[in-house]
């Protein structure tokens, strides 16, 4: 089959419309030049960098064509060819996938510095506040500054303290609604997601979303979520030819700006809102976003907080806080009612810790050590980044005696090391007894487990995923008895993205063990 035939290159577009065909086109000439200057490249280019092994490719494109949907499997089936640490070759973009904890201590430890920036995706250099948030921003100043504002005023385990009564009215709320819906089927991933979402808006801004706007909001929220999440997902011709970025050939960043511009709206009303207030004499809010509008307004600071640094942050924790919290309850749920065991021996535990007359509260999680067990299992097996975010090193260096060329995209397949059969006995089997002893944490000391990554780079926000995901587990367990519809199977199969999502979303019929009046 030919690579300039249509269906060679359908996982990359995804419709078959005449502006995708006028797409396949102008990129397929474009070929034709690339062809010219890579055979040029490859007679005069350096000769003493020895790259790990990988697949050759084709030329120009190298090994774009052959790229898969499931592209963390895909990369874990490279590595059993070619070892834990490989090239990659997209397009003009050299990749390297590493695959094993040795590998990856000596990206995220033993060289953290020279790989603590990221490889920006052009979808997000497109975006107006997509350069200046945490996730993406080079290491350095401005980073460190934003950085210490997630963790001091939004993100500490004593910030989190003070706003506590936020995730347990919004757990109680969710409960009340499961209970109004018993012995009916409910789309668990959505409920989990509008239930973040609320405690996410309400920490930042004060708003809950309530009454009949509850299910359009989250329905809208949800899909900008997804629309962004998938955009940084999908493979990007312009990221790996940036000559060709200005097209935007398959409308990635198009969509992408639209489901930004959906969020940005939104933070400009709550915003305009808020400085409205102020002007007109109102009392101040406590919440995030007046600290934040506080201290954009220090002229004092060494690196000054911007009105797009502002609005950044927010992006990150709706987007980075909402799919994230509630994929990983979804994956949980699903994993333990396909373990009935397991699932019974949970609530067993949380019933003698918290009692059959009272709700779960956060100060019982310390001593429900065997949910604990089972969140990090679920995380092991569903990571929720499962190749985290792409580092980028500043400087050539060795990696495994092999040389991980300046401006690279570094991979670490995360999702592969936790179920690596060398690594972990019987590794797809769900087992939360393999933590039992307590040894392995989510600081990213081991790696051979490190969901929220490692090094100066670690998820900001682990603290608060930590908390909400087993107070909200906690809490459906204890209050619910859980079971499929009538005729329907369980499916506990994944979909790559950015954030990995259920391929097959939950919907499942809860029964209540606790009395309404509890909630």
């Amino acid at each position: 089959m030919s690579i300039f035939s249509y269906d060679y290159w359908s996982f990359w577009w995804q419709s078959n419309d005449q502006n995708d065909n006028i797409a396949l086109i102008m990129f397929s000439l474009s070929l034709v030049l690339f062809t010219v200057s890579w055979y040029s490249w490859m007679l005069n280019k350096p000769k003493h960098l020895l790259l790990p092994p990988g697949p050759r490719g084709l030329p120009v494109v190298g090994s774009l064509p052959f790229l898969k949907p499931e592209f963390h499997s895909y990369l874990e089936s490279l590595a059993r060819t070619y070892g834990p640490i490989l090239t990659l070759r997209l397009g003009q973009k050299i990749s390297i996938v590493i695959t094993s904890p040795a590998l990856a201590r000596e990206v995220l430890k033993d060289n953290d510095v020279n790989f603590a920036n990221r490889d920006v995706p052009a979808v997000t250099k497109a975006m107006e506040t997509g350069a200046c948030d945490i996730v993406w921003t080079p290491y350095g100043p401005e980073w460190r500054m934003l950085r210490k504002v997630c963790v001091r005023e939004m993100l500490g385990h004593s910030i989190l303290d003070t706003v506590y009564h936020i995730r347990q009215q919004e757990i109680k709320n969710t409960c009340k609604y499961l209970y109004d819906q018993a012995n009916c089927p409910v789309n668990l991933g959505e409920q989990m997601f509008l239930t973040v979402l609320n405690v996410i808006t309400n920490m930042l801004w004060g708003g809950s979303v309530k009454g009949k706007e509850r299910a359009a909001i989250a329905m809208e929220f949800r899909q900008a979520v997804a629309e962004v999440s998938s955009s940084l997902a999908k493979p990007n011709i312009s990221d790996f030819f940036p000559v060709l970025a200005r097209f935007d050939l398959q409308g990635v960043k198009k969509k992408a700006e639209g489901a930004n511009k959906k969020l940005d709206l939104i933070f400009d009303a709550v915003i305009d809102q808020r400085l409205k207030m102020k002007e007109g004499g109102g009392a101040e809010s406590k919440d995030f976003l007046q600290v934040l509008l506080q201290l954009k307004d220090d002229q004092d600071a060494k690196v000054p907080l911007t009105m797009n640094h502002l609005k950044a942050l927010l992006l990150d924790m709706v987007v980075g806080g909402t799919d994230t919290a509630s994929n990983t309850i979804e994956f949980a749920m699903a994993e333990l009612m396909n373990s009935p065991e397991i699932l019974k021996k949970a609530q067993e535990e949380i019933d003698l810790v918290v009692g059959n007359d009272s709700t779960v509260e956060e100060s019982h999680l310390p001593k429900l050590h065997y949910l604990n067990d089972i969140m990090k299992e679920v995380l092991r097996l569903h990571p929720a980044l499962p190749l985290l975010v792409p580092h980028s090193p500043n400087e050539s260096c060795i990696i495994g005696g092999y040389t991980v060329p300046k401006g690279s995209r570094v991979f670490i397949n995360a999702w592969a090391i936790q179920r690596d059969p060398s690594i972990w006995e019987n590794p797809l089997e769900f087992r939360p007894e393999r933590f039992a002893d307590g040894k392995l944490d989510y600081s990213g000391h081991d790696f051979s487990y490190f969901p929220f990554g490692s090094g100066r780079r670690i998820c900001a926000g682990l603290p608060m995923a930590e908390r909400t995901v087993m107070y909200f587990l906690a809490s459906l367990l204890h209050s619910f008895n859980w079971e499929l519809p009538a005729g329907e199977k369980l499916d506990v199969s994944e979909k790559f993205g950015i954030v990995l999502k259920k391929r097959v979303p939950l919907v499942v019929v809860p029964t209540p063990r606790l009395s309404v009046s509890s909630y």
